[in-house]
């Protein structure tokens, strides 16, 4: 998955568990309980993974159960939202350049995107499964 220029600012990553996902289509914020904060080697093996994760194609429902805030030293960079049951993510921020905003097909199934399942997963003990 394509990583925005300028994702080697981001100092912090929020993980996010998606209270509703159904917003997320057109939504101007990722909203949702913020369950982790991941910083330093944490955020450049996140951003490593998820740049790792192939193109792969998209279903239809796109109700993401998970995402991230990118924060650089002092602002918003870009956020993603993820719905692994229709293998799409969807861009957007400030960061992002108009041909890089909105939805993106990956592909769920690769060793890449469930470690960042798994990651996100981690990061709520007891929470849904999505």
């Amino acid at each position: 998955m394509m990583l925005p220029p300028g994702q080697e600012k981001t100092e912090l990553l929020e993980v996010v568990r998606i209270t509703d996902p159904r917003r997320h289509h057109n939504a101007e914020d990722l909203v949702g309980d913020e369950v982790a904060i991941w910083e330093a080697a944490q955020v450049s093996d996140a951003l490593a993974l998820i740049s790792s994760v192939p193109a792969g194609e998209l279903h239809r429902c796109f109700i993401p159960g998970w995402g991230i805030r990118a924060h650089s030293a002092t602002d918003l960079l870009f956020q993603i939202a993820f719905c692994f049951q229709c293998h799409a993510a969807r861009l957007w921020g400030p960061g992002v350049p108009a041909e890089l905003d909105g939805i993106h097909g990956f592909d769920p199934d690769t060793l890449p995107a469930l470690e960042l399942l798994r990651r996100f997963r981690d990061s709520a003990p007891g929470r849904g499964r999505l």
